[in-house]
């Protein structure tokens, strides 16, 4: 298990160097090329872009994000069996309104393929979940199929948050713009952040406080969708951000751990049998 000191900090320092890497192996042009010709073929097909991910969190209701994530900093492996392919099944299928897929490989053993996998098997919004510092890595997850992109405020500079929003609405992808304080979503809007997520977990010290959520809601407008993060593991949980007008959770450990996820799902969202 990791060291806790701002493992946020270490852990995009390491990303910064992953990045180099691949630049390394694949340039910057070839991989924007690519995503651009994806985003392109869309277009020419639709004439404009769906937006699935926001779409699916506009729903009526509460929308659940289910999360497929094999270990994390906090917790180390969570899932020694990680059949993730049956895993977004069995989510799509419990119906959940779109996965998030970790493919950070260090610290939560993740992987591009198993993002793209996953998306060529399911028919619901995909976010590619991971500490986005450049954009070489929102290209990238256009051409892996995500559908959503994360980008975490503490670790980008308005500039490049700015850009890589812009980035990810130009390819056709929606971005979930993570923060933590009430600065941090000043921040996310005035860069154009349309999906607001409030991390319940503070990723400097892997703290939690569930009133985050709640505490927060009120700086974003009803105009901007809002997603809860981290610490939910009840369905009183999902009552309280019910109440406080969130449009969705975004869900891992308490799902990774079940032994029957489409019941436990079915538990949070009130209609277990």
């Amino acid at each position: 298990m990791a060291d806790m000191t701002n493992i946020l900090q270490t852990i995009a320092a390491r990303t910064r160097e992953r990045v180099a890497e691949r630049k390394d192996a694949r340039p910057l042009a070839d991989v924007a090329d690519a995503a651009r010709a994806l985003a392109e073929n869309e277009l020419s097909t639709s004439g404009s872009f769906a937006f699935p991910f926001e779409e699916a969190l506009r729903r009526p209701g509460m929308s659940f994000i289910c999360e497929a994530k094999k270990a994390s900093p906090s917790k180390g492996v969570i899932a020694e069996d990680f059949p993730y392919l049956q895993i977004a099944r069995d989510y799509e299928a419990a119906g959940a309104a779109a996965i998030s897929c970790l493919t950070e490989p260090y610290w939560f053993l993740g992987s591009d393929e198993y993002l793209r996998a996953i998306a060529q098997e399911v028919s619901i919004p995909v976010l590619r979940k991971d500490f986005v510092v450049d954009e070489y890595m929102v290209y990238e997850a256009k051409t892996l199929g995500a559908a959503a992109v994360l980008l975490i405020v503490a670790i980008l500079d308005d500039e490049r948050l700015r850009s890589c929003v812009d980035l990810a609405h130009e390819l056709g992808m929606s971005a979930l713009v993570e923060v933590y304080s009430e600065d941090e979503v000043t921040r996310a809007l005035a860069a154009g952040a349309r999906v607001v997520g409030v991390n319940n977990r503070d990723l400097r010290s892997f703290s939690v406080d569930f009133e985050n959520s709640t505490r927060l809601r009120g700086l974003v407008g009803a105009d901007r969708l809002f997603v809860s993060e981290s610490g939910v593991r009840t369905r009183d949980d999902i009552a309280r951000l019910e109440e406080a007008h969130v449009d969705a959770v975004l869900i891992g450990e308490t799902l990774m751990r079940a032994e029957d996820k489409a019941a436990m799902l079915a538990e949070l969202r009130g209609d277990a049998r």
